[in-house]
């Protein structure tokens, strides 16, 4: 399964909030933050702040901020945001045209391939909705202690 690279960004740039509750923060200074493309990491705050998971604070101060604490946004969120709910196999039912070519027969529920993608796509959903962004800030600090001081400066540091 490949994503999207902005579910990476997304990612980043909520942990990164995590650390500045209740401070707005720039489109331009999350990508500079990186070294991303601004307009294309922007698409990827739009699209997290209609899923409810950012808030988007307008006027000079304004920018992006999580819209809910970090502890009931889970990685799941994040990914169905930016990638879609869609499952990442789609049965096509070619066993249609193929031996088992009973008209009446739902062959998303019959197939044996469809039944092994499906159970694998929902253990891998069920893990991703049960790590939050709290969580996943938790060990990154836990790893690098100065993590939530060091993006703060960095942050302050950044020229408007």
């Amino acid at each position: 399964m490949k994503m999207n690279e902005g579910v990476e960004w997304a990612l980043h740039s909520c942990v990164n909030l995590s650390w500045l509750p209740g401070q707005a923060v720039t489109a331009r200074h999350l990508a500079a933050f990186y070294e991303l493309p601004t307009a294309y990491l922007n698409k990827q705050l739009q699209a997290l702040a209609r899923a409810g998971i950012l808030s988007s604070v307008p006027g000079p101060k304004g920018g992006f901020q999580l819209a809910r604490d970090p502890r009931k946004i889970s990685l799941l969120d994040i990914v169905v945001a930016i990638d879609g709910a869609d499952d990442a196999f789609r049965c096509t039912e070619i066993l249609k045209v193929g031996p088992g070519g009973d008209p009446k027969a739902d062959y998303r529920e019959i197939c044996e391939i469809s039944q092994a993608m499906r159970a694998a796509e929902l253990t891998y959903r069920r893990e991703l909705a049960g790590q939050t962004i709290a969580a996943v800030a938790e060990r990154v600090v836990r790893n690098y202690p100065d993590a939530p001081e060091n993006t703060r400066t960095r942050f302050a540091n950044l020229k408007s």
